[in-house]
């Protein structure tokens, strides 16, 4: 379900920076992100444990939230400029990272399984990056905006 909804949100970001700068786009996000995590928060009850959060926590958690805030926005500005389906499973070989992160800093085993999954994903990405980009969809857009018309963020709109 989590993949399904991911994908999704690509889509649909994708949709929607048509006309939006992707930063805009991002801190709209954002806010639902917010309003959904701590309505969550709040709906189970967990409000009170925020004092019971120690230290060490805190700083892996704001650091955490740092990098997502930081990965977001570049994933943003990455589907402004291609197409979602070459930069979706380019952003997402995070997931070959993570692999390596977890062994080296989590001491997480990794098995011929893992090793071997990692590699296809690797791949995959690879080989959708060098592949022949769709040539009519590159035509249509100039740094992730169409070509023509003019659109809600640029310094110099066309009269």
């Amino acid at each position: 379900m989590a993949a399904i909804a991911a994908a999704s949100v690509v889509t649909l970001s994708k949709a929607g920076l048509k006309n939006v700068p992707p930063s805009l786009a991002f801190a709209i996000q954002a806010v639902l992100i917010l309003l959904v995590s701590w309505g969550t928060v709040v709906w189970e009850g967990l409000l009170p444990e925020i004092g019971k959060v120690d230290r060490r926590s805190w700083l892996f958690l704001i650091g955490a939230g740092v990098l997502a805030a930081a990965s977001s926005l570049l994933s943003f500005r990455a589907l402004s400029l291609g197409n979602a389906s070459r930069v979706s499973p380019l952003t997402n070989v995070s997931l070959v990272f993570a692999v390596v992160l977890a062994a080296l800093f989590l001491k997480e085993k990794l098995t011929w399984q893992i090793m071997v999954g990692a590699a296809l994903m690797a791949g995959g990405a690879i080989l959708i990056a060098v592949g022949e980009p769709d040539e009519k969809a590159e035509a249509q857009q100039k740094n992730g905006r169409p070509e023509t018309g003019t659109t809600i963020y640029e310094a110099n709109p066309n009269a």
